[in-house]
């Protein structure tokens, strides 16, 4: 019988984690914009101080996917919050119920640590991931508008 295992990631899973990365920028069409390195990923995920934290999926002890995630804070609740930065299952492996799994899991962690929700985002075009989250009661915050800077943007305002 096959099953299905989630684990703490560990600095020894960064080049797997970045070959995911990078998978998942490459569905996104945004393979160009990954910066990040093996180095970078021990540094950012794994060194001292980090508020990031990363899990590996597993089918029959195989790695299959991952997911990144850590916690925000909510003003309103009071309370912190776990975000989902990404999540990425293998192409030849979804609907083995790896994405699921990990979901589960991480509202596990959102509920044992006292989170007042679990949230994440999802591009608007992606919808095989829109219908997932849908059938797994999710509900899309269409109220509210996500903003970024970057680059010169960023380096502009901060001088």
């Amino acid at each position: 019988m096959s099953s299905i295992n989630i684990r703490n990631a560990g600095i020894e899973d960064s080049g797997l984690i970045l070959r995911y990365i990078t998978e998942l920028a490459r569905y996104e069409k945004a393979e160009s914009e990954v910066k990040a390195c093996e180095e970078t990923i021990k540094s950012s995920l794994f060194g001292p101080g980090t508020v990031t934290r990363a899990l590996i999926c597993e089918y029959d002890n195989e790695p299959i996917g991952f997911a990144v995630y850590f916690f925000n804070y909510s003003t309103w609740l009071a309370k912190q919050g776990l975000y989902l930065e990404d999540l990425y299952i293998t192409p030849e492996y979804r609907g083995y119920g790896g994405g699921k799994a990990l979901l589960r899991h991480l509202a596990r962690i959102a509920l044992d640590t006292n989170c007042g929700r679990f949230e994440w985002s999802v591009l608007d075009w992606n919808k095989p991931a829109i219908d997932f989250y849908d059938g797994l009661g999710a509900k899309p915050q269409n109220e509210w508008i996500g903003y970024r800077l970057t680059g010169k943007a960023l380096l502009d305002l901060a001088q």
